[in-house]
């Protein structure tokens, strides 16, 4: 009788460290809508109104929380709960902004967390108020139901990450390193694929593209727009950025994307099967890049570091030829990039010696090697994605850039994550950035359980 006890004792223990998810789920919606309806948009930004919010149901549950911030309306919180020791923190961050909306595109309010046909609709659905409010009610159960902690756990809700970064995570990192530092850290830039309504597979982003900024400028003499000028700036714009948006730049695998392919194979159709496969093998690659490049751009994008022409100025006058032209590009770089020998490719690619490549990378985020896939915080999101989603997990290295950058370069193992998501939204016009964002409320609290699951097996006690 003797030997039962400890194990009753375990059995009740476990239970009672058990959330009840239909409350849990109940309180997630409430504070997911209300961070939804608080209008973030960055710039300006104004995200210590969130912040003030998420302090005040923090600090009611007796969590200490701190903020931090370059501008006082733009400030930072962090939030840690004590574990003995034993291993190194464990970072959990959402961040508290959102890019800017054109309200008269939206059929739902942009700001109304509006729910209809399973869906809430909203700025920061999926980017990033999903990962918020994660962070946020993972560090209430956490509290409410005492678990014992070998890691702290540190929740971070950061401003900036979408214009501004300095606000952010580059103030955090300067100013407030000691608060944060931690051996892994759990964000945004995964999430769990659905097609047709069926679960398909995780993604864990472990690597991100880096952001370059890229202008062209073609010079020529300003003239009357009644004789047209073939030296006309305008023109010769136009050729370049027509030259640099239709070139494939060298296709070069890393550890993650060759994984992910490979992988990715094997859950796809014959068909799709067989052109990711085609990527390896030099007869058939060309023909498979250009079909994913005007098929699956997000995964051509995977291929190489990328270009993308997004603005375009010149002129000023119907009846003057201008003597500049000017084209923003976004190019996004591979991690290891030599980012000198590629203008050099660019370049030659345009061939015109009126046109002018100008770099500018003051903002750039820091070159930082990928986060491991063979450690034990990796093989626990991959047991998560199995009792959550029952599905397999793959690596991935993000097309778009997050603030983990900033914690990689700084040793920190990090990890994208992110709710189930229809892969149909997208092209929709459903996904994040979009004029219809959205999220399956389903999916909010599956990813309530999942991030429950990652924490504790990561951070809580094991005895």
């Amino acid at each position: 009788m003797r030997r039962l006890i400890p194990l009753f004792a375990f059995v009740a223990m476990a239970a009672a460290q058990t959330p009840d998810w239909p409350k849990v789920n109940a309180e997630t919606l409430r504070y997911y809508t209300a961070a939804i309806q608080i209008d973030t948009t960055d710039p300006p930004g104004n995200e210590t109104k969130l912040v003030e919010y998420v302090k005040k149901i923090l600090e009611a549950d007796g969590i200490p929380v701190i903020t931090s911030a370059k501008d006082p309306a733009r400030s930072n919180l962090i939030a840690r709960i004590k574990g003995n020791g034993s291993k190194r923190p464990l970072l959990i961050m959402g961040h508290t902004d959102t890019v800017k909306v054109d309200p008269a595109k939206w059929k739902f309010g942009p700001f109304s967390a509006a729910r209809d046909g399973g869906y809430i609709y909203g700025r920061g659905t999926v980017d990033d108020k999903d990962n918020l409010t994660a962070g946020l009610m993972t560090m209430l159960m956490l509290k409410r139901l005492k678990v014992p902690l070998e890691r702290d756990v540190i929740f971070v809700a950061e401003a900036g990450e979408e214009a501004a970064a300095g606000m952010g995570i580059g103030h955090l990192v300067e100013s407030n390193w000691s608060d944060i530092e931690a051996e892994i850290c759990l964000a945004e830039g995964g999430n769990v694929n659905r097609r047709d309504g069926q679960v398909r597979y995780a993604l864990i982003q472990t690597v991100e593209k880096l952001p370059r900024g890229v202008q062209l400028v073609a010079h020529g003499v300003a003239g009357h727009g009644s004789r047209p000028l073939r030296s006309n700036p305008i023109l010769h714009l136009s050729r370049a950025v027509e030259k640099i948006a239709m070139w494939d730049p060298p296709m070069r695998f890393n550890d993650t994307t060759r994984y992910y392919f490979e992988k990715l194979a094997g859950v796809s159709s014959p068909e799709e099967a067989a052109r990711y496969h085609d990527l390896f093998d030099p007869a058939k690659s060309a023909a498979a890049r250009e079909y994913l490049a005007e098929h699956e751009p997000g995964h051509y994008s995977m291929l190489h570091t990328s270009i993308s022409p997004n603005m375009f100025n010149g002129g000023y006058q119907t009846n003057v030829i201008p003597s500049e032209a000017r084209a923003t590009l976004d190019v996004r770089a591979l991690p290891d990039e030599d980012m000198d020998k590629f203008y050099a490719l660019m370049r030659g690619v345009i061939n015109d010696p009126t046109v002018e490549l100008v770099t500018n990378d003051q903002n750039r985020r820091p070159v930082a090697p990928p986060s491991r896939i063979d450690n034990e915080a990796f093989k626990i999101i991959e047991a998560a994605n199995r009792k959550i989603y029952n599905t397999i997990t793959m690596p991935q290295m993000s097309t778009g850039a997050t603030d983990m950058a900033f914690l990689r370069a700084k040793g920190v193992q990090c990890y994208g994550i992110g709710p189930m998501t229809d892969e149909e939204d997208g092209p929709k016009g459903f996904g994040a950035h979009s004029d219809q964002e959205r999220l399956l409320e389903e999916a909010l609290y599956k990813f309530i359980q999942f991030n429950w699951e990652v924490t504790t097996a990561l951070a809580a006690s094991k005895h």
